[in-house]
């Protein structure tokens, strides 16, 4: 007849040895969710002012340069900067800011974002207020053709 068996004995032989593992699932169902949340959000997220450009055949901007600064030329004859979409601005603080730009980064394109329905010479009067501001090579934005 075998020997009884202490507790102290099975005790032993029961244990296990404890899991070294992290268990991963629970944070793969929490990313998935954040990135569906993510997904659903970030065209929410693109803030601006509708402007209606004028059409004409160009050709793209080369993207190898560097993130171009807006004025936004309204229909009503209001601007707005691309560094500040969400406020109409001044043709004075337009000014100021363009200019403390250039002095930081030189080399950043302006390009003028004006509204069909405003009149040309607005448009060019900018232009002319962007070079008296320091700014050496002033672009136009239109819309592709046929959109």
């Amino acid at each position: 007849m075998p020997a009884p068996v202490t507790p102290s004995i099975a005790r032993r032989r029961s244990r296990r040895r404890p899991l070294s593992e992290i268990n991963v699932v629970p944070y793969i169902d929490v990313m998935l969710v954040l990135l569906v949340i993510f997904m659903v959000t970030a065209p929410l997220l693109t803030q601006g002012v509708v402007v209606e450009l004028p059409q004409a055949d160009a050709a793209p901007l080369d993207n190898k340069q560097a993130e171009p600064l807006i004025v936004g030329i309204m229909a009503d004859g209001s601007y707005h900067l691309s560094i500040e979409q969400e406020r109409e601005v001044s043709l004075q603080e337009m000014l100021t800011m363009v200019a403390a730009v250039m002095r930081q980064r030189p080399d950043t394109p302006v390009l003028v974002r004006g509204d069909k329905n405003v009149p040309y010479g607005r448009v060019v009067e900018a232009m002319a207020h962007l070079q008296r501001a320091g700014v050496p090579q002033v672009g136009l934005m239109t819309e592709p053709a046929g959109r």
